[in-house]
C-alpha cells in the first residue's frame, strides 16, 4: 500500500509554520546540514551556540566588564559534549546538570590574577536573551551502521541557542501515536543517534488528535498528555484552520516562556530515571508558587490544599515544589511532614533519589537538633513535634513551608496543635490522594483552600492510572449450605483436567469437615488460588491480599503453602503494636509470637524483613502474593500487582487507598481488579456513596474509583463483532484457506490483528470472572472459546504465510495463558520463529504448509523481507526481483497462472536470492565475479550506460575504477560522515563520467543522479 505522504507532509508543515508564529526561526533542511558543515554525526550548531555563548557570559573584575577567552567558550562546548560511553542517560544527566546549574571557568585577568567565574548556556533569568531555532528532517548518523540504516531522521528538532533540547515525531491522524513513541525510543537505544537524545529535554509524538509527550529515556506506557485550554493563543496563532490538539500541546509545551520554566525546575531526575512534570503537577505547584510568593498583613504566606488522587505522582510533585520554593525564596526550609513510619522512608527516598539533600528526623530530639542546625529540607513523622514543643522550640519563620502529606489525617487533636506551636508563621501546604471525606471538608479552610485538584476521573482519563474493575465474591453465600459448596467446587473446577479436578475434589472433602470459622479461610484460599492460577500465574503480574489480622495472614500463607500453586509471604508488624482486629490476634498471642521470631531469625530486624519483602515483591519474579494486614495498603507502589483480594473491613480513605494498590501502570496492564470477600460494595448497582463503606463522601469525588467488572465483560460481544464484520465478506467460512487469502492485503491483516488481541483481552477478563454467567449463556461462551481458537491458528497461519513477525506484543504472555486456560491448548498451533530463506530449516517449514498456494505466498513473502533488507545494497538488481513478484501475484489474481505454475516461480525467485547471496553468477566478468561491491556497481552503472555505450568491457573497466575509489576512501576513519571525503567521491565519480562522455561522444542527461546512486552504493556496501 502507498504510504499516504501527502497527510504526513501537510502535519509537518502545519507544525512548521506553527512553531514559527510561536517565534522559532526556521533552519531548513540543507541549512541544518551546512551549520554543521556537513557532519551528520554532529548535532550542535555551533555558529550559533558560539555567538550565544559570547553574548549571555561575561564577568565583572573591578568594575570592569570582560567577555570570556575563546578558549573558555570552546572549553564549554566540549564539555556539553558528553561521552556515551557510560550510557545514554549517564551523558543525558550530566548534559542536564550543566544546561541548567552552568558552569565556571578560569580567566587570565589584566593584573596577571586568575579567577574562577560562573558561565551559563542558557539565560533563564531573562528569557528573552536566549535565541529559539527549529529544523525538519534533522538527519543523524547512528552510532553503530548496518547495511541500510546509515543514518535516522527526526521530523522537527527544537534548539535554544543553538543546543538540541526538543523532538518532535509526527503521524497521520490514521496512524496511532504508539508508532510514533516507539520510533522515539528506537532512536534513543544503543547503537542509534544518542548523541542527540543526550541533549533532548522534551521528546512529543503523535498524529493531530492525540499526541503525547515525555523525556528522554521515558517508557512508552509513561508518555503523557497534556491538557491545557489555549484556544485564545491558537486563535492568533493557527490561520485558516482550525487548531488541533497537536496544535495545543506544541504550544503548551513549547513556548518560550514554558519552555524554561519546563527546563529549568519540572524535569528531574529519580533514581537516575528522567521525569518531567505532568500537566497537573506543573499548574498545582504555579498554582501554589502564585499563593505563596506574597506575605500578607500578619507577615504570613498563604497555604492552601492540593488533592491529586493516589498514582498520580504526588512525591514528585513534592520534589519538583521544593526545588521551585529554594530557588525562588532564599533561606527557605522545607519539612515534610506524615504520619507513619514507612511512608515517612518512602518521602525521603523519593527525595534523596532525586538529588535532593533531605534530613529525616530518626526521633524527637534529632528532629530539634536538625531544626535548630538549619538543614534546608526534613523530613518527618508528626507524633516528633511533641517533644519539640516540650523543649519550647519555636521557629517564627514565614520561610518554612510545612508540607503534610495525606493531612486529612493529621489536621486534628494535640499533634496538630504540637506542630502549630512549633511553627506559629509557618507556610502550611496540605497534599492527598483521597477526596475528602464531607465532614472533614473543612480542611481546606485549615490550609487556607482548595489551591488544584485532580480527581480520580481526570486520572484514568489521562490514562495516568488505571481504572479498577469490581468484582463482589459473597463467601457467607457459598458456606450456608451443602448446595453452595457444590457450586463453588463447579465453579472452581470449570476449566481443570480431569486430574485436576479429582485433586481438588480430595482437598474439598477434607474443608468440608472443618469448622465454620475455617471453612472461610479455606474457601477463599481456594478460590484466590484457583483465580491467580488460572488467570495471573507466569504473566509477570502479581496480586495482594487484604485481610483482617496477623493470625489470619499467617494462617492464610501457610495455605496456599500447603497447596503449593502460589508463592506467598506476608507482611506484619511486630506482634506488641496495634494491627487489624485485635481481638482475634489476642486469641492467638503464642502463634503469632512464635512466627515472628522465626521472621526475627530469618532477617535480622522488622526494617530489613519489609524491606526484603517489598523488594522481593516489586522487583523479583518468584513471590507472587503479598498477604497484608494494615502496613502496604497506603503509599505502597508495586506496578506488577494487578488484583487486590479482600479479606477485611475497610472504609472510607482505608478503602480508597488500598485498592489504588493495584491501579499504577504497567506494560501488558489495562486494568487493576478488586476481588472483594467481604461484599463493601455489594452488586455495585448503586451510587458508591450509598455503600456504608464511602457513604461519607461526595459523589462527584469518586467519579471512576472502581467500576463494575460485568462493565466490561458486556464489551466482549462487541470486540467479538468486530471479527465477524471484518470476515464478512469470505463466503465459505468453513475454509481456512478463503480467510487466508482474504488476508493477503496488508491493511486487512494490521486490523485482525488489533481486533484478535482486543478480542483475546476481553474474553480473558470475561472468563477470570464468575459474572460472565450472569451476561452470556453458555452457549455464547462456547462460541466465544471456538472463535478465539479458530482465530488464534489463522493467526499463527498467516504470520508464516505473509512472513510477518507479529505477536501481541506486551499482551502476549496474557494471550498465550488464555490459550493454555481457557481454550483447549493441544488444539491451537503455536507461534514460532520466523526462517529466512537462507535458513536451513526453510525448505521443511515450508513442507508444512497446506496448498501450494499457501506455500507459494509463504516463499515470495520471505523473498520480499530478504529483498527489502538488502534493497539499498543493489537497487537495480532487487527492484527487478521485486517487480517480478508483483507480477507473479499480479498473474495469479488475473487466473494466467495455475497454483502449481506460481509455486515454480516462486521457487525460482528463491533460486535467484540464494545464487546471488553466493554470488555464483557466470553472467558476471570474471574480474569482479566474486565481489558483491562491485557487482553492485555494475548492475547499476549498467542501467545508466548500457543503451549509450555497446562495448561490454567499458562498463567492466568503469566498475573497476569506482570500485576502486571507494576502496581507497574506506581506510579513513568515520568517512561516512565526513563531507570532504564525500566531496571527494563525487568529484572523482563525476571525472570518469566526464572522460566517457568525452570518448564515446555521449551525453549523460542525469549526471547527479547515478552520482547520488553510485555514492549511497559505495556508502551501503563498504561502511
Amino acid at each position: 500500500m502507498i504510504p499516504d505522504i501527502s497527510a504526513e507532509k501537510q502535519l509537518q508543515n502545519n507544525t512548521i509554520n506553527l512553531l514559527k508564529s510561536m517565534g522559532y526561526k526556521f533552519i531548513s533542511q540543507v541549512d541544518n546540514v551546512n551549520l554543521r558543515n556537513g557532519k551528520l554525526g554532529e548535532v550542535v550548531l555551533k555558529d550559533i551556540l558560539v555567538k550565544q555563548l559570547q553574548e549571555l557570559n561575561n564577568f565583572e573584575y573591578k568594575n570592569n566588564t570582560y567577555p570570556f577567552s575563546s578558549k573558555n567558550i570552546a572549553n564549554a562546548i566540549a564539555s556539553l559534549d558528553e561521552s556515551l560511553n557510560e550510557g545514554l542517560m549517564t551523558a543525558n544527566g550530566r548534559v542536564s546538570d550543566q544546561l541548567i546549574l552552568g558552569n565556571s571557568y578560569q580567566e587570565e585577568l589584566i593584573d596577571g590574577a586568575t579567577k574562577s567565574f560562573s558561565f551559563k548556556y542558557i539565560d533563564f533569568m531573562n528569557p528573552e536573551n536566549n535565541v529559539f531555532h527549529f529544523t525538519e528532517e534533522f538527519t543523524v548518523s547512528r552510532t553503530i551502521q548496518n547495511e541500510t540504516e546509515k543514518t535516522r531522521r527526526p521530523d522537527i528538532v527544537l534548539f535554544i541557542n543553538g543546543i538540541p533540547f526538543g523532538v518532535i515525531e509526527l503521524k497521520k491522524s490514521s496512524v496511532d501515536t504508539e508508532q510514533g513513541i516507539s520510533q522515539m525510543i528506537r532512536n534513543q537505544l544503543k547503537g542509534e543517534i544518542g548523541q542527540l537524545f543526550k541533549y533532548v529535554q522534551i521528546t512529543l509524538a503523535g498524529n493531530n488528535h492525540s499526541p503525547k509527550y515525555a523525556t528522554t529515556g521515558t517508557p512508552k506506557k509513561f508518555y503523557a498528555t497534556w491538557e491545557e485550554d489555549t484556544n485564545k493563543q491558537l486563535e492568533k496563532l493557527v490561520i485558516n484552520r482550525t487548531a488541533s490538539k497537536l496544535d495545543s500541546t506544541i504550544y503548551s509545551l513549547f513556548n518560550k516562556n514554558r519552555v524554561i520554566q519546563l527546563l529549568h525546575s519540572f524535569i528531574i531526575f529519580d533514581n537516575k530515571i528522567k521525569k518531567i512534570a505532568r500537566y497537573q503537577q506543573f499548574f498545582a505547584i504555579k498554582e501554589i508558587v502564585r499563593k505563596i510568593e506574597k506575605l500578607d498583613n500578619t507577615g504570613k504566606r498563604g497555604g492552601g490544599l492540593i488533592w491529586h488522587t493516589q498514582g498520580s505522582g504526588k512525591s514528585l510533585t513534592m520534589v519538583m515544589l521544593t526545588r521551585v520554593i529554594k530557588r525562588e525564596i532564599l533561606n527557605s526550609k522545607i519539612i515534610v511532614v506524615t504520619d507513619r513510619k514507612d511512608l515517612d522512608r518512602q518521602i525521603h527516598s523519593t527525595f534523596k533519589n532525586s538529588e535532593i539533600e533531605a534530613q529525616r528526623a530518626k526521633n524527637g530530639r534529632h528532629l530539634v537538633s536538625l531544626l535548630q542546625s538549619g538543614k534546608s529540607v526534613i523530613t518527618t513523622l508528626i507524633h516528633k513535634f511533641e517533644t519539640v514543643a516540650k523543649e519550647k522550640v519555636v521557629l517564627n519563620d514565614p520561610n518554612i513551608f510545612i508540607l503534610v502529606d495525606e493531612s486529612h489525617r493529621t489536621q486534628g487533636g494535640n499533634l496538630n496543635r504540637a506542630m502549630k506551636k512549633v511553627f506559629p508563621s509557618s507556610c502550611y501546604l496540605g497534599f492527598t490522594g483521597t477526596p475528602l471525606m464531607k465532614k472533614e471538608k473543612s480542611t481546606i479552610s485549615k490550609f487556607g483552600g482548595l489551591l488544584h485538584k485532580y480527581t480520580i476521573d481526570q486520572a484514568v482519563k489521562d490514562g495516568a492510572v488505571l481504572p479498577l474493575l469490581y468484582e463482589g465474591r459473597l463467601v457467607e453465600q457459598w458456606v450456608s449450605d451443602e448446595r453452595g459448596l457444590q457450586r463453588r467446587f463447579d465453579i472452581i473446577s470449570r476449566d481443570l483436567s480431569e486430574e485436576q479436578k479429582r485433586d481438588l475434589a480430595r482437598k474439598w472433602v477434607k474443608f468440608q469437615r472443618l469448622a465454620s470459622s475455617e471453612q472461610r479461610l479455606e474457601i477463599i484460599m481456594l478460590d484466590i488460588d484457583s483465580h491467580f492460577v488460572k488467570n495471573i500465574k507466569n504473566t509477570g503480574f502479581k496480586a495482594m491480599l487484604a485481610t483482617s489480622s496477623k493470625f489470619e495472614a499467617i494462617k492464610y500463607h501457610k495455605l496456599f503453602e500447603e497447596l503449593g500453586n502460589v508463592k506467598s509471604a506476608f507482611v506484619i508488624s511486630a506482634p506488641d503494636s496495634r494491627e487489624g482486629h485485635e481481638n482475634i490476634d489476642d486469641d492467638n498471642k503464642t502463634f503469632i509470637n512464635e512466627e515472628w521470631r522465626k521472621i526475627i531469625k530469618k532477617y535480622g530486624d522488622e526494617d530489613r524483613y519489609l524491606e526484603k519483602i517489598k523488594d522481593e515483591f516489586i522487583e523479583g519474579d518468584e513471590l507472587e502474593l503479598l498477604i497484608v494486614v494494615d502496613k502496604l495498603l497506603t503509599g505502597f507502589d508495586a506496578p506488577r500487582a494487578t488484583v487486590l483480594y479482600i479479606d477485611k473491613e475497610l472504609k472510607e480513605h482505608n478503602l480508597l487507598q488500598a485498592i489504588a494498590r493495584v491501579n499504577r501502570l504497567y506494560d501488558g496492564k489495562d486494568f487493576g481488579f478488586i476481588i472483594d470477600y467481604r461484599g463493601l460494595l455489594g452488586n455495585l448497582d448503586s451510587a458508591l456513596t450509598s455503600y456504608s463503606s464511602l457513604d461519607g463522601f461526595e459523589e462527584e469525588d469518586l467519579v471512576g474509583a472502581v467500576v463494575d467488572i460485568k462493565n466490561e465483560i458486556a464489551k466482549l460481544k462487541t470486540f467479538y463483532s468486530h471479527l465477524e464484520e471484518l470476515f464478512k465478506n469470505v463466503e465459505n467460512k468453513n475454509d481456512q484457506e478463503s480467510y487466508e487469502v482474504f488476508l493477503a492485503d496488508e491493511e486487512k491483516r494490521k486490523e485482525f490483528y488489533e481486533y484478535l488481541s482486543n478480542y483475546g483481552r476481553a474474553l480473558k477478563l470475561s472468563l477470570s470472572s464468575d459474572k460472565i454467567n450472569e451476561i452470556f449463556s453458555e452457549e455464547e461462551i462456547s462460541a466465544f472459546r471456538t472463535k478465539m481458537k479458530f482465530y488464534s491458528n489463522l493467526r499463527v497461519s498467516i504470520k508464516i504465510r505473509y512472513h510477518e513477525t507479529v505477536d501481541f506484543g506486551k499482551y502476549e504472555k496474557q494471550m498465550q495463558k488464555l490459550l493454555d486456560t481457557f481454550i483447549s491448548a493441544d488444539d491451537v498451533n503455536q507461534l514460532t520463529k520466523l526462517v529466512n530463506i537462507f535458513d536451513e530449516d526453510f525448505d521443511s517449514e515450508i513442507e508444512r504448509i497446506v496448498g501450494d498456494n499457501a506455500r507459494a505466498d509463504a516463499i515470495l513473502s520471505a523473498s520480499t523481507a530478504t529483498i527489502n533488507e538488502k534493497m539499498e545494497s543493489n537497487p537495480a538488481y532487487y527492484e527487478k526481483l521485486a517487480a517480478r513478484i508483483q507480477e507473479i501475484l499480479e498473474e495469479y489474481k488475473d487466473s494466467r497462472l495455475s497454483e502449481e505454475e506460481k509455486l515454480k516461480h516462486a521457487k525460482d525467485i528463491r533460486s535467484l536470492l540464494m545464487s546471488k547471496n553466493t554470488t555464483e553468477k557466470n553472467n558476471y566478468p570474471e574480474s569482479i565475479r566474486n565481489n558483491k561491491c562491485a557487482i553492485a556497481f555494475y548492475d547499476n552503472l549498467g542501467e545508466f550506460i548500457s543503451g549509450l555505450i555497446k562495448e561490454d568491457d567499458v562498463l567492466e573497466e568503469i566498475v573497476i575504477k569506482v570500485n576502486n575509489i571507494f576502496n581507497e576512501v574506506s581506510k579513513k576513519p568515520d568517512w561516512t560522515n565526513n563531507s570532504d571525503v564525500t566531496n571527494q567521491i563525487e568529484g572523482q565519480i563525476e571525472d570518469i563520467l566526464w572522460d566517457l562522455e568525452d570518448e564515446y561522444k555521449i551525453q549523460f542527461e542525469n549526471t547527479d543522479e547515478i552520482i547520488g546512486r553510485i555514492r549511497n552504493l559505495g556508502i551501503n556496501n563498504y561502511s
